[in-house]
């Protein structure tokens, strides 16, 4: 689990992950992650990348990268952009 603030709201999340075989794209999700952290002013949050396949699995996913805040899958497949990442973000931080 990974606390993180937003400076902005104050809003807290709990858990952000990253689910992916650590492969390019997957990396590629990780640094936009990263990107739209930092904007956002969420500078100190650090993102469990998650490797397990059986814990991937768990999350329902069966193709990856993938992204999960809070629990909850919110992309699956497909390498986000940055402005991407920050739309799904503010809308667990409102």
């Amino acid at each position: 689990m990974v606390l993180f603030k937003a400076k902005e709201n104050n809003a807290t999340l709990r858990e952000i992950k990253v689910l992916g075989s650590g492969c390019a794209k997957c990396n590629a999700l990780e640094k936009a992650v990263k990107e739209a952290l930092a904007e956002l002013g969420m500078n100190e949050t650090t993102i469990e990348h998650v490797t397990d396949f059986g814990e991937i699995a768990a999350y329902g996913v069966m193709s990856t990268p993938a992204l999960v805040v809070e629990g909850k899958v919110v992309s699956a497949g497909r390498v986000l952009k940055k402005k991407e990442v920050m739309t799904l973000l503010s809308n667990f931080t409102e």
